[in-house]
């Protein structure tokens, strides 16, 4: 059977061209998409905008923190020092996702699995939570090695303090942000706090830094500080108020130490005191710095400062005598009384025995506005320019007119409030031959703020009067120094309370300066509310500044201007010192 073939007719040439060229066109139109989408610019959506997109999901701006200054003391020994820390961190909807992992996170994070699960709870609408602040760095890589999505580490810094206790109410603390709360670290924050600086990343989808891409601004770290205080001398003083706290089971106590020639605090301790590297049993009554935030009625330790208006007055000079007879002095409605009648005395020895009424019958007799106006000359009354924040500046009254009784007891430290560095800064005065210098927390000497305030030969005459104070026969023997000629004066001030003053409840002082012949160091010791029998000035306050100045004039190399061996007469204080 033939087979019929069919003829096939050819292809247009025109439908051909036709196919190619759309073909073509449709390859145009497509690489010129890609080529928008990739490289020509100022293109809707074009590749600025994939690109803003990339980076939005990938590209970071991390902070990169700055470290504090650090605080030292004068010879460069570490006071609050900043060390780095990881805090962990994670985003509550990614971890919501991943429970299976939370008891195992918890406990990395050592975290009562209770409290993980109701912080994640509370914070279950949030993208940022903190896990744990301030780890350990070794600790917070252990929980970052467990690989959980949504957790992610922060570097931070967190303060320590190496001296603890010894400076807590001096140095201060930060708060977990870093920020300064109490102390120095308070009131020089915007000195020791850095600048944090920023940089780009880039990110995967799990958060992990892949690389860094550009920094924006460098880190700039904190300034250092350098306090005044000597460090050995600080914990001398530490040690010594310590000690006396215990024994004589006070409430609270303070010791400042200063250098006369600069007006240097090298040493300010208070107790109770507390450990700024953990807090969680702090009381606030141990974070106040009580030698400069607290005041007293300073008793007799004023006495040698209306000395001086009696002196400036011309009506007396220390040999003049006064008659203290029958040992008791009525002034209004108030008995002023001795512990002993001491008849004729010149006005010496009415310091080396804190005879009231001696100091009684001087106030009496000068003009009522000189004793005020001495003791303001002196520094009551006025911050002590040491810049310290809440530094109290006491109360020193101002009448209009003053009453008899109100002269009298003025004179011998009550009705008037003061701090124990201003009662150490008006004793240097005494000890700096009538110059009056701001008293610094800080390593520098300002100069052009001295004042003399007291005539050289005035300062001269009171230093030898106290200096009969802790000699065989005055209120302080207990302040003497092997080796050291020793100045001084004591003071036992009765507390207010709300029926007026107790009783049974004191505040035992002692004011004094070392070596009397050449003054380098004033101290001040403040103890509050010591219980038993021992409640004066010369049994409680006196032996803590003879050690503590002692070994500090030795720690400074300050030479002896005395025999060795001083043979010291111990006696029982009289009632007014």
């Amino acid at each position: 059977m033939a087979v019929k073939k069919v003829e096939q007719s050819p292809i247009a040439k025109w439908r051909f061209y036709a196919v190619l060229a759309l073909l073509a066109i449709m390859a145009g139109l497509l690489v010129y998409r890609m080529a928008s989408l990739q490289v020509i610019g100022g293109v809707d959506r074009g590749y600025q905008f994939l690109q803003a997109q990339g980076q939005v999901r990938t590209v970071r701006k991390e902070i990169i923190p700055a470290h504090r200054g650090m605080i030292t003391d004068r010879h460069g020994e570490p006071l609050a020092v900043s060390t780095p820390v990881t805090t962990i961190w994670a985003n509550p909807k990614q971890l919501a996702e991943q429970k299976t992992h939370w008891a195992k996170l918890a406990k990395a994070l050592d975290i009562p699995y209770a409290e993980f699960q109701k912080k994640l709870k509370r914070f279950r609408n949030k993208e940022f939570v903190y896990l744990r602040r301030h780890m350990v760095p070794q600790q917070a890589e252990q929980v970052l090695q467990l690989g959980i999505p949504g957790v992610y580490d922060q570097q931070e810094y967190r303060r320590y303090y190496p001296a603890g206790e010894v400076t807590a109410q001096l140095v201060g603390f930060t708060n977990i942000d870093d920020e300064g709360q109490e102390g120095m670290e308070l009131g020089y924050d915007g000195w020791l706090h850095g600048q944090a600086g920023s940089k780009k990343v880039l990110k995967d989808l799990r958060g992990n830094v892949i690389k860094d891409i550009q920094s924006y601004v460098a880190a700039k770290p904190g300034n250092d500080l350098a306090l005044s205080i000597d460090l050995r001398v600080q914990h001398l003083a530490y040690r010594e108020l310590k000690t006396a706290m215990k024994k004589h089971r006070a409430k609270s106590g303070s010791v400042v130490v200063l250098d006369t020639k600069t007006g240097h605090v090298l040493a300010i301790a208070n107790q109770p005191s507390f450990n700024p590297n953990d807090r969680r049993r702090m009381k606030p009554g141990a974070i106040r710095n009580r030698a400069i935030t607290d005041v007293f009625e300073p008793g007799s330790t004023v006495k040698p400062l209306t000395m001086v208006a009696a002196l400036e007055s011309g009506k007396y000079k220390p040999h003049t005598k006064i008659n203290t007879n029958p040992g008791y002095l009525r002034v209004g409605r108030k008995t002023f009384l001795d512990p002993v009648n001491y008849g004729v005395i010149d006005a010496t020895k009415v310091i080396t025995k804190s005879s009231q009424v001696g100091m009684s019958k001087i106030a009496l007799s000068l003009n009522e506005q000189s004793v005020r106006d001495v003791f303001y000359r002196m520094g009551l009354g006025q911050d002590t320019g040491s810049g310290f924040p809440g530094e109290s500046v006491g109360i020193l009254p101002n009448h209009h007119k003053w009453k008899p009784v109100e002269r009298a007891t003025f004179a011998f430290g009550y009705g008037l409030s003061v701090t124990a560095l201003q009662l150490a800064q008006a004793y240097s005065i005494f000890a700096n031959e009538g110059v009056k210098r701001p008293a610094s927390l800080l390593l520098h000497n300002d100069a052009d703020n001295e004042e003399q305030v007291l005539d050289v030969m005035l300062s001269a005459n009171i230093v030898s009067m106290l200096r009969t104070v802790t000699e065989p026969g005055g209120t302080a023997t207990a302040a003497r120094i092997n080796a050291y000629s020793v100045a001084g004066k004591t003071g036992t001030a009765h507390k207010s309370g709300k029926g007026g003053y107790e009783d049974s409840q004191y505040v035992a002082i002692f004011a004094g300066l070392a070596p009397a012949s050449v003054p380098r160091l004033v101290a001040v010791v403040v103890v509050d509310d010591p219980k038993g029998n021992r409640y004066h000035g010369g049994e409680v306050a006196a032996p803590v500044f003879s050690k503590v100045v002692e070994g500090a004039l030795r720690i400074l190399n300050v030479p002896p201007d005395e025999p060795t061996s001083i043979a010291v007469k111990k006696q029982q204080p009289d009632n007014n010192a």
